[in-house]
């Protein structure tokens, strides 16, 4: 199956390959199966995506999410204050996600020895369990480029670095938490004309909370460039959507977005309306591929998508209908 996936090429084998993974993860994910018993929906009254049953993200910090049998091989867990409940993903077959987020970054980016990747990831590094600190690891390894790596809180090191290698045009990423970023940008102000800077959101409490436009802009200036890009990633999600700016993402091709109604969450609403994202992840074979999540956005025809912001509480309406 995951063969067929990661060769997804247009809509129809997107839907042929999402109805088998709802059939595979009803019959094989329990928490999966009683959410879509207590809906009263069953696969073989399944015909088109809009009528496969979302699940609550919430189940990931109270159930074990899995559609296997195998041995789990990692667990990814959410950051969360001191004593909060973290979601947890259970991987039972890590080259999932290696195959989900190297075809992803080629998809949109090409070949990953082609850049260096300098990661300015401080709040994620200083815990475990992170699904990013993960990728952006494996993808500074697979760059097979020595100047690559993470930069703790090393401003100065990384400055010098961008430089150099902006100095000898040499293709760069540097992925970095909003926070960070701008920590850096205060420090030093550059003009760089062959790196991509990626922003993974985020103040974390260190900083006050700036409107998308208002912290691309800041970004923009500081570094010297013309757009800002983004990832859109989760704990529960083993695929990312990119934004090559102006905060538009696109997703690969086994991944997809649908808004549902935020007074209804079984209704699907049609694009360009406001709702809350439901994202179809076919990577997350092994755990569930279809999860409501707490954010609110809306999908443009041509299938792009924005984020707008969160529900303002944890218990979305409509969506909580299973306690076990």
């Amino acid at each position: 199956m995951q063969e067929q996936i990661f060769n997804i090429q247009n809509e129809d084998d997107f839907k042929t390959c999402a109805l088998k993974v709802f059939k595979h993860q009803f019959e094989n994910n329990t928490v999966y199966r009683s959410f879509c018993d207590l809906l009263f929906i069953h696969p073989s009254d399944v015909k088109e995506l809009k009528e496969i049953p979302f699940l609550p993200i919430q189940f990931f910090k109270s159930h074990q999410i899995l559609s296997s049998k195998e041995s789990v091989q990692e667990i990814f867990t959410s950051s969360g204050t001191t004593g909060s409940v973290t979601s947890k993903h259970l991987v039972t077959d890590i080259s999932w996600y290696e195959k989900s987020y190297l075809k992803g970054f080629e998809y949109f980016y090409g070949n990953i020895e082609d850049y260096t990747i300098l990661a300015l990831l401080p709040n994620y590094l200083e815990r475990d369990g992170s699904s990013l600190i993960y990728m952006v690891d494996d993808l500074i390894k697979k760059s097979k480029k020595s100047a690559s790596g993470f930069y703790l809180n090393d401003l100065r090191k990384l400055s010098s670095e961008l430089t150099h290698l902006n100095k000898n045009n040499r293709k760069t990423l540097l992925i970095g938490v909003t926070y960070a970023l701008l920590d850096l940008i205060e420090q030093q102000k550059f003009q760089l004309n062959n790196t991509i800077i990626m922003e993974t959101g985020g103040m974390k409490g260190r900083r006050k909370e700036l409107i998308r436009d208002q912290l691309h802009e800041i970004l923009c200036e500081g570094f010297g460039v013309a757009e800002i890009h983004s990832e859109y990633g989760m704990t529960e999600l083993l695929s990312q959507g990119y934004s090559k700016g102006n905060g538009i993402f696109d997703c690969p091709p086994w991944m997809k977005i649908l808004t549902r109604d935020t007074e209804d969450a079984l209704t699907i609403l049609e694009n360009s309306k406001t709702g809350g994202l439901n994202v179809i992840d076919l990577a997350n074979y092994n755990s569930c591929s279809f999860i409501a999540t707490q954010d609110l956005g809306k999908v443009n025809p041509n299938g792009n998508f924005e984020v707008l912001g969160r529900f303002d509480h944890s218990d979305i309406r409509g969506c909580n209908l299973m306690v076990i």
